[in-house]
C-alpha cells in the first residue's frame, strides 16, 4: 500500500518590507506621522529606540507606511488617514518648561495642550523657563522641521526689557553682528527702541531669523547688558494675539496654516480673529 503524501509546508513569511521606491528616510517617514521632529527622530534613531522589522535601525535607514516600525518596543502608528497639519498657538507663560516631562516635576507646556487622537504635539522652537509669549504647536514633523530649518530664516519678533542703556555704538554692532560666548556669530535683523522705560529699564523690539538657545538674551549681554523680561509675540507671519492669555491656546485657521507652510516666500503678518 503507497504511502500518501503529505502535503508540504511553507515556510512562514519574513515580515514584509516595503519596495524601494516606496521608502523614504526613517526619520521623515516618522516626522509625516507627527511622531516628532526629524531632528528629534534622529535623535532616537541614534539612541537605539527604533526598530524597523525587528532590526535595530541606524541613521540612514529607509522604510515604508507598511513596514513594522517600533519605537521603545511600541508598534508606530504611520497608516491612520491624516488630513491637514494642524497647527495650535499658544501663550508661554514664565516659568514653563519646553519638555514633555521634568525629572523635577517643575510645569511643561504640553500639560495644557489638547490631547491628539493621533500622534502628538511637536513644539516649534523653544523658549526658555524664564521667557514668555508665542509657542507654536503642530502635529505635523515634516511642518516644524521647516519652520526650524535655517535655511528658511524665518523670522521671530520679541519685546526685551533691557537693563542698562545701550548706546548707538552698541546698537550698531548687535545689528551688524557680535561674537557670542561660544564664539559663534550672531545679530539682530533689527532693534528698535519703544519708548518704554522704567526706572534703568528699557523696552526693545528686536527681530531674529534663527533660533539658538538663548540668543536675545545672549546679544545683549554681549553688549553689556542683562534682560530681565523677555516676551516672543511674532513668529513668521503669525502675531501673539493680544486677547490669549498666558497659559491658554487657539487652533490657527487653514488660511494661517496654509502662510506657514509657504515660509519660504514673503507673505504678510497674519493676525488670528
Amino acid at each position: 500500500m503507497s504511502q500518501r503524501p503529505q502535503p508540504s509546508r511553507k515556510p512562514p513569511h519574513p515580515r514584509r518590507i516595503q519596495p524601494e521606491a516606496q521608502r523614504e528616510r526613517l526619520q521623515k517617514l516618522l516626522a509625516a506621522a507627527g511622531l516628532g521632529s526629524r531632528r528629534e527622530i534622529e535623535g532616537w534613531i541614534a539612541a537605539g529606540r527604533i526598530a524597523v522589522a525587528g532590526r535595530v535601525a541606524q541613521l540612514g535607514d529607509r522604510a515604508g507606511v507598511g513596514d513594522p516600525i517600533t519605537i521603545d518596543g511600541q508598534p508606530a502608528q504611520l497608516a491612520a488617514a491624516r488630513g491637514a497639519p494642524r497647527v495650535i498657538a499658544y501663550h508661554k507663560p514664565e516659568g514653563e518648561l519646553v519638555t514633555r516631562r521634568d525629572p523635577e516635576g517643575r510645569a511643561t507646556v504640553f500639560a495644557r495642550l489638547p490631547k491628539l487622537v493621533h500622534g502628538r504635539w511637536i513644539a516649534v522652537g523653544r523658549l526658555d523657563l524664564n521667557s514668555s509669549g508665542l509657542l507654536l504647536f503642530t502635529d505635523s514633523g515634516e511642518l516644524a522641521n521647516r519652520l526650524m530649518h535655517p535655511r528658511h530664516e524665518v523670522e521671530r519678533v520679541y519685546l526685551a526689557r533691557v537693563q542698562g542703556e545701550l548706546s548707538n555704538t552698541a546698537q550698531r554692532r548687535l545689528l551688524d553682528g557680535v561674537a557670542l560666548d561660544d564664539g559663534e556669530q550672531a545679530r539682530f535683523e533689527f532693534l528698535e527702541p519703544t519708548g518704554k522705560q522704567a526706572g534703568a529699564n528699557r523696552w526693545y523690539r528686536v527681530g531674529l531669523r534663527e533660533g539658538r538657545n538663548r540668543e536675545v538674551r545672549r546679544l545683549f549681554e554681549a553688549a553689556g547688558c542683562r534682560v530681565s523680561r523677555l516676551r516672543r509675540i511674532r513668529f513668521g507671519p503669525v502675531e501673539l494675539p493680544r486677547d490669549l492669555a498666558p497659559g491658554r491656546w487657539l487652533e490657527l485657521k487653514p488660511a494661517e496654516v496654509r502662510a506657514l507652510h509657504s515660509i519660504s516666500t514673503p507673505a504678510g503678518v497674519v493676525r488670528m480673529a
